[in-house]
């Protein structure tokens, strides 16, 4: 492998004040990780993340790394058995979410969606393990959207015993799962967006599904009213795609949730002292010691 041959595990889009297009990649290989700024490459063009690319040139500014696309050549997908497969972002492990899942059953023992909450985690762990959590900005990559919904679980598993206020975490859990149920409808495998998105979008998609579910098991309409507004609040602000603001705690920690595991991949994703659109700030690291 050329050693100017990078592994593309990251990636967010961008655009000057000028209104040029540009990327900005998080890349590795087996001796380094970079973050680097292409110019003038659209959102639409590669590379992907798990995309080997190539490097003519990469100039360093103070440590700031940043390339032209004409010094790019993007390579092909890297497949199993590759020496640098393993550095990719992978989905999590069924037995992870399977050990979650079980705990939160039993902290919620006795509720009548047990039974869904558990049908449902058990069917969605393939879908989501093959669909990204968004187009770019975070979890962008294949199976992104079952590590987001994880990680979600997994913070609503630590955080339930802490909070002194009654919350019904079964909706939240219920509610976690189907949040972001859409985007195996508005994302193609790859992240690219379908019709469907502009036509619906997730949140539509994603209350709907979990409404029939619902109504399906004869669940109270009071009950199926509180658990699908979770799912249409879970944006939080109506700018931000939700067609309502959260009005109940258990919408409010959903959201919380949300918003934690996205911008914290966000951050991961940006190098230091990088612009992120997302945040509205640069993005600051210091070493993990």
């Amino acid at each position: 492998m050329n050693s100017n041959d990078y592994l593309v595990v990251g990636r967010t889009n961008g655009t000057t004040r000028l209104g040029s297009p540009f990327c900005n990649l998080r890349l590795k290989n087996e001796e380094e990780e970079i973050n680097l700024a292409v110019w003038d490459v659209a959102s639409t063009e590669a590379p992907a993340v798990g995309q080997l690319v190539r490097f003519a040139y990469i100039q360093d500014n103070d440590g700031k790394r940043s390339a032209r696309k004409a010094d790019m050549l993007p390579l092909d997908m890297v497949m199993p058995g590759h020496p640098l497969y393993g550095l990719l972002p992978h989905p999590i492990e069924r037995e992870l979410w399977k050990n979650t899942i079980l705990h939160l059953l039993d902290m919620s023992e006795g509720s009548e969606l047990n039974d869904l909450i558990a049908y449902a985690a058990d069917k969605l762990f393939d879908v989501y393990s093959q669909y990204p959590a968004a187009t770019s900005i975070h979890h962008a990559f294949c199976g992104g959207l079952l590590n987001h919904t994880y990680q979600m679980l997994h913070m609503l598993e630590g955080l339930y015993p802490c909070l002194p206020y009654p919350v019904r975490l079964d909706h939240c859990t219920l509610a976690i799962l189907f949040h972001d149920y859409g985007k195996v409808m508005t994302y193609t495998r790859s992240g690219d967006n379908q019709p469907i998105a502009y036509q619906l979008g997730h949140v539509y998609i994603s209350a709907n599904a979990l409404q029939q579910e619902l109504e399906r098991r004869n669940i109270a309409q009071e009950e199926v009213n509180a658990i699908v507004h979770i799912v249409l609040a879970h944006h939080g602000q109506l700018e931000f795609g939700s067609p309502v603001m959260p009005c109940s705690m258990e919408a409010v920690i959903v959201h919380m949730l949300d918003n934690i595991s996205a911008k914290t991949d966000t951050i991961e994703n940006c190098g230091n002292m990088e612009y992120s659109s997302a945040l509205s700030t640069h993005v600051v690291k210091q070493a993990v010691k």
